[in-house]
């Protein structure tokens, strides 16, 4: 397991931009998938972006796509998470989350993560 801790939450107003940052410590970062969900008041945990060990594959949730860039630096042991046009519906604690996985393949649903940082708030004011 590795620990994370996130950081760059904050207060932006409609169209802004923001970056989160997770720091991990513990194990061969490279091994692994890393992800960022969110979570709204009174709604579900969903999947935000993910990206492979390596770096080399991203996916996205399609309300972000082309406004969202989650990027991994293995040197630094960090991942994050450029945010962009920023929308009130984004407003949310944002997790990154980490999944050890050597290969090529990396999953979004959550349950198949196995550490957790504990959360930075996002507000997004209209």
């Amino acid at each position: 397991q590795v620990q994370l801790v996130e950081s760059g939450g904050g207060l932006v107003q409609t169209g802004g931009s923001l970056r989160l940052s997770c720091a991990a410590s513990g194990r061969t970062f490279s091994n692994y998938a890393m992800a960022w969900f969110r979570q709204a008041p009174g709604k579900e945990r969903e999947f935000v972006a993910a990206i492979q060990g390596n770096g080399g594959s991203t996916k996205y949730s399609d309300s972000v796509k082309g406004r969202f860039t989650i990027s991994k630096d293995n040197a630094k042991s960090a991942v994050y998470l450029q945010m962009n046009s920023l929308k009130p519906e984004d407003t949310a604690v944002y997790t990154c989350a980490a999944k050890y996985a050597p290969g090529t393949w990396y999953p979004i649903r959550d349950f198949e993560y196995t550490s957790w940082g504990q959360g930075t708030q996002v507000t997004v004011s209209s």
